[in-house]
């Protein structure tokens, strides 16, 4: 029993030998095989050429400009004539406000003028000068009568031709005559003063007159209310019938000038002393420079038209290191509104001579930035790359690599340094896929 077990023991552990030796067999290569073919991959070579360096911003959307219209009489709000969120043109009629009370108003003080001016005619009639300086003129001969008379009587007295009391007689006559004549010419003063004064009175009246009718006037005007710029109009704000304008002017609705349209946006420090050059604006603050931002919005698609900077503000905002900044866009279909959400693309800078990676062949391990490069015998190469701004599907390198170097961008998983690689180049690829 024990001699048939040993040999069973014996033939199991032939077996397994004989297992053991088929199976390596099998998998020892055979002498003088190929070698497996040699991978294939997608290279791109490495470009220098002159690329910008675009910069996108965030920016809303702002309308300039923007007016409240309000009413500035008070009354009942008789008309309503737009529709809202219509375009409206400048000078065009907007609504009506109750009328008779100022045209009342307007008709009393243009006959108010009209009194100021009758006035005024009277005034000026210099009857009563006339009259007070004629008897001036009157009072002053009947001195110069008694001053003749004195001469004349003065040497008879003293030759005791007449009695003295004629000589009297004639001194009082004269001193009676020439106070008369302070009288009258006070008088004529009085007249004077009393016309110059009347005068001004009924000048001043006419003004005020001539005043209240351009009031009465504007107050008329008020009644009707028309669009002061060429825009889109609101929410009407007020209903037909109400009264308004009584406490102070009531809003009716808001219109805003959305062609062209601008937005703003805030530019780093660093990126705004890049965009500097490319920013133009004439003395009065035109924009000179060719449109050339472009704006995308909400649901990332491109505004079709292009735009340009049109304001810079005065000063960096020290608490955030940036500059606010307005681009005009044309806004024909109105497409855009005010208070949307967008982003602005601008070129900053030309960066000449750029030696260009694509991105699909740059790989990042540990922190560092890498590409394979396939040399001139196919071998693959590791290379660690510098790299610095991002341009499309590329990025500069500072080092690292040379122009019309090839780097793998497809099939890097299939690629290993020191393996000789099948490039294939990248425009055959496309075209074959």
């Amino acid at each position: 029993m024990g001699g048939l077990m040993d040999r069973r023991v014996l033939v199991w552990l032939c077996g397994l030998l004989l297992l053991g030796l088929t199976v390596g067999c099998q998998r020892a290569p055979k002498a003088g095989a190929a070698p497996p073919p040699s991978p294939d991959v997608v290279v791109a070579e490495v470009e220098r050429r002159t690329v910008p360096i675009v910069r996108e911003f965030t920016a809303r959307t702002e309308a300039v400009p923007t007016v409240e219209i309000r009413a500035r009489v008070a009354g009942v709000l008789e008309q309503v004539l737009f529709k809202e969120g219509s375009q409206a043109e400048q000078g065009q009629v907007l609504f009506v406000i109750q009328k008779e009370e100022y045209k009342a108003a307007l008709e009393s003080a243009q006959a108010q003028l009209a009194k100021a001016h009758a006035d005024l005619t009277r005034a000026r009639d210099t009857s009563l000068v006339d009259r007070a300086r004629a008897v001036v003129d009157q009072r002053a001969a009947d001195l110069g009568k008694a001053r003749q008379d004195v001469n004349r009587y003065r040497p008879l007295a003293e030759a005791k031709a007449i009695p003295q009391q004629d000589l009297d007689t004639s001194v009082a006559g004269e001193k009676v005559a020439a106070a008369g004549v302070e009288a009258a010419e006070a008088v004529l003063r009085d007249a004077r003063l009393v016309q110059r004064t009347q005068i001004q009175l009924a000048e001043a009246a006419v003004e005020s007159a001539n005043a209240s009718i351009i009031q009465a006037e504007l107050n008329l005007s008020y009644t009707t209310i028309k669009a002061p710029i060429s825009g889109i109009i609101g929410k009407l704000v007020v209903d037909r019938g109400n009264l308004v304008g009584k406490a102070e002017p009531t809003l009716l609705t808001t219109m805003s000038a959305v062609d062209p349209i601008y937005v703003d946006f805030n530019v780093a420090e660093v990126d705004y002393l890049r965009l500097a050059p490319r920013i133009r604006l004439d003395s009065e603050g035109r924009a000179q420079a060719p449109a050339a931002l472009i704006l995308s919005l909400a649901d990332d698609s491109v505004f079709p038209h292009k735009g340009r900077v049109v304001f810079v503000d005065r000063a960096v905002d020290p608490k955030t290191g940036t500059i606010s900044v307005r681009a005009g866009f044309p806004n024909p279909q109105r497409v855009l509104r005010p208070g949307q959400f967008a982003r602005v693309r601008a070129v900053v800078e030309e960066k000449p001579d750029a030696v260009l990676v694509p991105q699909l062949a740059v790989q990042e391990q540990q922190g560092a930035r890498t590409v394979l490069v396939v040399g001139q015998d196919n071998k693959v190469v590791l290379r660690p790359v510098m790299l610095g701004e991002r341009v499309g599907d590329f990025y500069i390198a500072t080092a690292g690599v040379e122009p019309g170097e090839r780097v793998i961008v497809e099939g890097v998983q299939r690629a290993r340094p020191g393996i000789q690689v099948k490039p294939v180049p990248k425009l055959a690829a496309n075209v074959g896929g």
